[in-house]
């Protein structure tokens, strides 16, 4: 009983180390592009705290440095960027103890007079997203012209512009145009699928329709078909964490197991010892040993003659 809980107590305890925990990605202020000199912070939101997220970040001019190490100030699992320049332009992202990582951001600094506020993370399909053209000079929202993937789209004398229900098609690059201070950098929108939901079973009966009464399918009124649209790239960071997980931590689980099966099938004191003692000899031995010397003796007596 006392090596079964032993056993489980090690199963649980290798099975805990191979979850992997998920941090949520908070951007204040929630922009991708920003002036020079404006203040940036990133935070890492964890349910575990014990994790130990941090945030890091990719530029142009350093890979994989962490926050702290001669960038942003850190607090806890959050970091301040105070006066940023247009060489922290990069990408930013979050990172546990053991490797875990977030979805990642790219932020955009520019020395220019006109920055873009769009969206930072990914809008869920179905939403609407509204898009700003931010000037340094008043008036900040001055009237702008917005273009996607280089085409015009409109021009708003406000300098808003709101796309209602995105889908896939609204994903691209999009950048403002202000006739005054001029154009903005470009920032690649994405666009995530709603979560899927499974319908509960329903507990009566629809009634059984006839083909005198069912309406007929024409082409006017057949539902639209739409390609089937490319999975999210979360999903596949999802699994390829997962995995990396995997590789680390199951080698540890099977040497565990191994370990306690050998521990359970060792040898103990209540085992009975193995007699090395010779047994004596039958007297049915001793005469085939009796008649054995006699025809060596003879032997040698012949020879001897």
């Amino acid at each position: 009983m006392e090596e079964a809980s032993l056993l489980w107590l090690l199963f649980l305890t290798s099975l805990l180390s191979c979850t992997t925990n998920q941090a949520s990605l908070t951007v204040s202020p929630s922009s991708s592009q920003m002036f020079k000199d404006e203040s940036f912070s990133v935070s890492c939101e964890d349910d575990d705290s014990s994790a130990g997220w941090t945030v890091w970040r990719n530029t142009s001019g350093e890979t994989r440095r962490q926050c702290g190490v001669h960038w942003g100030e850190l607090d806890g699992s959050s970091c301040k960027i105070p006066d940023m320049v247009p060489l922290e332009s990069g990408v930013y992202w979050c990172e546990s103890r053991e490797g875990a990582t977030s979805n990642t951001i790219n932020i955009t600094v520019t020395g220019g007079s006109v920055v873009l506020q769009s969206p930072v993370l990914p809008v869920m399909e179905g939403h609407d997203v509204t898009l700003t053209c931010r000037t340094k000079t008043p008036p900040s929202n001055p009237t702008a012209d917005f273009y996607k993937d280089g085409s015009l789209i409109r021009t708003e004398p406000t300098g808003h512009m709101t796309i209602h229900h995105v889908s896939r098609s609204d994903e691209g690059l999009y950048k403002c145009l202000s006739s005054s201070d001029g154009e903005s950098p470009s920032s690649w929108i994405s666009v995530t699928g709603k979560p899927t939901t499974t319908a509960p079973p329903s507990t009566t009966e629809a009634p059984p329709t006839s083909a005198a009464t069912a309406p007929p399918i024409t082409a006017a009124t057949a539902p639209p078909t739409t390609a089937a649209s490319p999975p999210d790239s979360s999903s596949y960071q999802f699994v390829f964490t997962l995995l990396r997980h995997l590789v680390v931590f199951c080698p540890y689980c099977i040497s565990t197991v191994l370990m306690v099966s050998l521990y359970r099938h060792r040898p103990t004191g209540n085992e009975r010892p193995v007699s090395m003692a010779m047994t004596p000899p039958t007297q049915a031995e001793e005469g085939l040993d009796d008649g054995y010397d006699d025809v060596i003796t003879a032997v040698t007596t012949e020879h001897h003659f």
